[in-house]
């Protein structure tokens, strides 16, 4: 059987301090996987053609009372994607980064969820571990206030798991499993 190889798009918008170091942490996280590049990018720096050249893609946004208004301004404007039909069956995730525990980072995870949901992606979150005491969600990756190591071990295993379900898909996909 020929190797299969997947693609990872982390995108992100910087208008936080702490949201690269996740972003970070999500690309090694994933690059352990063999078999998988990842493609770091910031929203100013993204082209379509990153979108489509992905086999998952994982969203972060600082938590603004929600998504920053420059992510939601840049994911309304894909819109052909979503018409398109150009993102359906690929994976998706999410991290946030906020200044604390209860200040929305869920609504902002839900949110960017919400887009990759909207696209027809099989999103991918974390199943419950003893690190979410202190850090994560089980909805993506997340850091309140400083970023700690266990934040960012959360984002790594969000990270590897991306990465093995996207390459678990595209092998389904290379044996007459076809998404629907």
């Amino acid at each position: 059987m020929p190797s299969v190889s997947a693609n990872i798009l982390v995108l992100y918008d910087a208008h936080g301090p702490q949201i690269r170091p996740l972003a970070l942490a999500l690309a090694e996280g994933a690059s352990r996987i063999p078999g998988v590049s990842v493609t770091i990018r910031h929203i100013q720096e993204a082209e379509q053609a990153d979108f489509t050249a992905s086999d998952a893609i994982v969203l972060g946004s600082p938590n603004w009372s929600g998504v920053t208004g420059f992510m939601k301004t840049w994911l309304d404007d894909r819109g052909d994607l979503w018409e398109e039909g150009s993102l359906a069956g690929k994976v998706g995730a999410a991290f946030t980064t906020g200044r604390g525990r209860h200040s929305g980072l869920e609504f902002t995870l839900l949110s960017l969820i919400h887009w990759l949901l909207a696209n027809g992606m099989v999103v991918v979150g974390l199943p419950w571990n003893e690190r979410m005491k202190v850090s994560g969600s089980y909805y993506g990756a997340t850091a309140a206030g400083s970023v700690t190591e266990d934040d960012l071990e959360q984002a790594r295993a969000l990270g590897q798991r991306v990465a093995k379900i996207a390459l678990s898909l595209k092998i389904s996909k290379g044996h007459g499993i076809t998404r629907s």
